[in-house]
C-alpha cells in the first residue's frame, strides 16, 4: 500500500499568500513521490499531504524534504510546546476509504405515442 507524509505549519502574520505560491511552484522530484496538497485550516495554519509509493520513499526523501523546508522556513512560526516549526508525521496507509459509487441513472421512460388509425374510407383529406 501507499504511504503518506503530513506536515502542519503556521505561517507568520503577512506571508501566507507567499507561503501557499512557494507551494504551487514546487515540482518535487523525489523518488515515489506520487503528489500532494496544501490545506489551509484556519487563521496562518496549514496542513501539506503528500502520497508516496512506499514509505521507504519517504524515508529516503527526508534530506530532500528538510533541504525544500529550508527554503521558506523564515515564513514559519513556532508551534510551540517543543515542536519548532513543524509537526511531521508519516507512515504507510492501512486501510482505504472508497468513494461513494454514484447512483446509476434510471433509464428514461419509453414515451409510447399513440398508434395512428388508418383514416375512415370516404374521409376527406385537406
Amino acid at each position: 500500500m501507499t504511504a503518506f507524509n503530513v506536515v502542519r505549519f503556521k505561517v507568520k502574520p503577512g506571508n501566507e499568500q507567499q507561503f501557499v505560491e512557494a507551494h504551487r511552484k514546487l515540482r518535487p522530484a523525489f523518488k515515489g513521490f506520487l503528489g500532494g496538497s496544501l490545506i489551509k485550516t484556519g487563521d496562518q495554519t496549514f496542513c501539506f499531504v503528500g502520497e508516496w509509493r512506499t514509505f521507504q520513499n519517504i524515508a529516503n526523501a527526508r534530506p530532500q524534504m528538510t533541504a525544500l523546508l529550508d527554503s521558506f522556513r523564515d515564513m514559519l512560526e513556532d508551534l510551540g510546546s517543543g515542536l519548532g516549526v513543524t509537526d511531521p508525521v508519516s507512515g504507510q496507509a492501512v486501510a482505504k476509504l472508497a468513494a461513494p459509487k454514484p447512483a446509476k441513472k434510471k433509464k428514461a421512460s419509453v414515451s409510447r405515442t399513440r398508434k395512428r388509425t388508418p383514416a375512415k374510407k370516404g374521409a376527406r383529406k385537406r
